[in-house]
């Protein structure tokens, strides 16, 4: 029996078209929705376009808005897997964002392109198939949000896009893709040790994220609190150090009750408090700063955001980002 599988799409570079001038531009009609043919011989599709925007204009307000149409839509049928389409530049964003927001045991699959659909080469139409073969797969349950392209299978957690233009932008650091799809099977390797669900209702609080460099000036965060931000995010060097004139304002913002939630800028490895000199790791971490384990700076704003926003009971953050 066929499966029902959820396909939502929400824009990006998979529904759009390159013009003769050579921008690749958004159409007013969605060129993926031609595809239910052909994947219709792999599952029954109940299609949702939930909006038609380039991945740039999605904020978490949208990413919001996609959590409840697909709980809506799990109230009006059986639901046996999502897919969603979406552009590339924001789709590990909107992943994790799920990843913590929903706590389905069906697959979410989030899928893109890195071509429009007139280009030579054109992606889309292959990745989203790949992605509906996943989420009908049994494999692909209670393995948390998942992400699909180029034939491999990533988790949200783990996966970033590296490359502006490559068809194998997206890529796992460290920890590799959980799975394949080859032309016969879907080949799933790993099981996440554990989720996190966040209940979400409202994102009304806002979260800030820097990037740490050589010499980088105090004022910069000294801005965020004049800004009304309720939280900050900095990737900073190394395993997590800052200069220490950031180091000083740093403890202001903690003094002032503004979690701030420190990654490394390294492509590679883990945060953690090491150093103890001026602006080294340990003293931010003894001051109170939080280190994210293992998560790049975006993720690490969506997840504190999520955090302040809960629509229930307090969150220890701490706890949240160990």
């Amino acid at each position: 029996m066929k499966k029902n599988i959820l396909l939502i799409h929400t824009g990006g570079t998979i529904s759009m078209q390159m013009s003769p001038e050579g921008a690749v531009l958004p159409n007013e009609r969605n060129p993926i929705v031609d595809a239910k043919e052909t994947l219709s011989s792999y599952a029954h599709i109940i299609e949702v376009e939930a909006f038609n925007l380039p991945s740039p204009h999605i904020t978490p307000t949208e990413m919001l808005a996609l959590r409840n149409v697909i709980i809506a839509q799990t109230q009006l049928y059986k639901i046996d897997g999502v897919v969603i389409t979406h552009g590339t530049d924001t789709l590990e964003e909107t992943a994790y964002f799920l990843d913590l927001t929903t706590n389905f045991d069906f697959p979410i699959v989030l899928t893109g392109a890195m071509r429009s659909s007139n280009e030579l080469g054109a992606d889309g139409v292959y990745n989203l198939v790949e992605a509906v073969r996943v989420a009908c797969d049994e494999k692909a349950r209670k393995k948390g949000v998942l992400v699909v392209m180029n034939d491999e299978i990533h988790q949200a957690f783990n996966i970033t896009k590296t490359s502006t233009s490559s068809v194998n932008t997206f890529q796992s650091p460290q920890y590799g893709p959980i799975g394949l799809v080859t032309k016969k099977a879907i080949h799933i390797q790993q099981q996440p040790v554990r989720r996190q669900y966040v209940p979400l209702e409202t994102m009304k609080k806002r979260v800030a994220l820097l990037k740490v460099y050589a010499g980088m000036e105090a004022d910069l965060i000294e801005a965020i609190h004049t800004a009304g931000y309720d939280g900050l995010v900095l990737e900073g060097l190394g395993q997590g150090n800052v200069p220490p004139a950031v180091a000083n304002t740093i403890k202001k913002l903690l003094a002032q009750q503004i979690p701030v939630v420190l990654v490394s800028r390294c492509f590679n490895g883990i945060a953690e408090g090491i150093y103890g000199y001026e602006g080294g790791g340990k003293q931010l971490e003894d001051a109170g700063v939080i280190f994210a384990n293992g998560i790049n700076g975006q993720k690490a704003r969506l997840k504190l955001l999520i955090g302040i926003n809960q629509a229930h009971t307090p969150i220890d953050l701490k706890l949240f980002f160990a």
